[in-house]
Order: structure tokens, then C-alpha cells, then sequence
């Protein structure tokens, strides 16, 4: 799966932010910094996401695991 990292000036560090996950934000001063953070950002992103659905199992009747490369 590839994604976009749409990289902008702040008023004081770079902001990194997902195109296709717009919630998915995080700066940095450097883009090298960015580009780490963003990893970070998406991993918490999706565990959150994850924590949210397991709360609603009602009316599952499947659930496997996908991998993306």
C-alpha cells in the first residue's frame, strides 16, 4: 500500500499530514524527522482505530487479518 506524505512549512517546524488519512498529522524540523514521525503517527492513528472497532463487535460475522506490502 502506498500513501502520500504531503509535507508543508509551520511557523516553526515542518507539518507532515497523510493525504489519504488526513487525521494522520505530525512536524518535524527536518524532512527526515517528518518522514520517521509520520510512521509513528499512522501506527497510533490505527490503534486507535482498531481500539474503537473492537468496541463494536455487534453484528460480525467475519473478521481476518489483511497484509498490505
Amino acid at each position: 500500500m502506498k500513501l502520500t506524505l504531503v509535507i508543508r512549512q509551520g511557523k516553526s517546524q515542518l507539518i507532515g499530514q497523510l493525504k489519504e488519512i488526513p487525521g494522520v498529522l505530525t512536524q518535524g524540523h527536518t524532512l527526515e524527522e517528518v518522514k520517521e514521525n509520520i510512521t509513528d503517527a499512522l501506527a497510533l492513528y490505527l490503534e486507535d482505530a482498531r481500539e474503537d472497532y473492537a468496541a463494536d463487535t455487534a453484528g460480525i460475522i467475519s473478521q481476518e487479518e489483511l497484509e498490505f506490502a
